[in-house]
């Protein structure tokens, strides 16, 4: 029989990035070998978008799926990930993103409680180093982000459901809420949830893989980038 693997990591990729992705697949490994599980022990389910994406590693724990195109921001890419995750918990980690070493230790040590959300280093993103704040309920719009969770499957896929989509959107603030469909299934999660907790520790890296394949950064890294340049010249 196959053995159940304690942990999915959910991963949706445009594609676009293949080094970035190298990345985040080499912070999973790095993390459950720092936490002390073996490859049985974690899948890595990565779901490209409406392509057939390059397989970066050969390692035997990744789970590879070319996906017809979404045109949701991935949120139906997610959604498919998680029907085919057989972890018993879930994690969620985008392809320019990473784990830090230390985030199935963190988790481990809550293997009881269905929703864990995590801190996340943001300095390479934002102007604040880390989500959620600590002045602010964890689940609000703009402080938690999918990469700050840990979830059971029972909780986001039996009794949730998946991951939904984006709500029907005007065109021009199409982004904002791709965003917005982020919290309110994270804010789904949470309100369901037969119990949470908040975790000082850090368990990821935003845009950790950013500028890697510059090719690949989307509107928000690339405005990020700019400024960083000017900043740069005219320092």
């Amino acid at each position: 029989m196959t053995r159940t693997p304690r942990y999915s990591v959910i991963t949706p990729s445009t594609g676009r990035r293949p080094k970035a992705l190298s990345f985040a697949i080499a912070s999973v490994e790095r993390a459950f070998c720092h936490a002390g599980l073996d490859m049985g022990a974690v899948e890595m389910l990565v779901g490209f978008d409406g392509v057939r994406g390059e397989r970066v590693s050969a390692a035997s724990f990744i789970r590879w799926f070319d996906i017809p195109a979404d045109g949701d921001f991935g949120n139906g890419i997610r959604n498919a990930l998680l029907k085919a995750a057989r972890g018993e918990r879930l994690l969620f980690l985008d392809d320019d993103n990473a784990l830090t070493p230390e985030a199935f230790s963190l988790y481990d040590a809550h293997a009881g409680i269905e929703m864990v959300v995590g801190r996340i280093d943001t300095t390479a993103s934002f102007d604040i180093p880390f989500l959620p704040r600590p002045d602010v309920h964890p689940i609000t719009p703009g402080n938690v982000d999918p990469l700050c969770l840990c979830v059971t499957r029972e909780l986001a896929v039996t009794r949730c459901g998946g991951w939904q989509g984006s709500p029907v959107m005007p065109q021009a603030h199409e982004r904002h809420f791709r965003y917005e469909s982020d919290f309110l299934n994270i804010h789904r999660y949470w309100r369901r949830a037969m119990s949470t907790l908040l975790i000082d520790g850090f368990v990821g890296i935003y845009d950790a893989g950013c500028g890697l394949d510059p090719q690949g950064m989307n509107t928000r890294q690339t405005r990020r980038a700019l400024r960083d340049r000017d900043s740069t010249e005219k320092s």
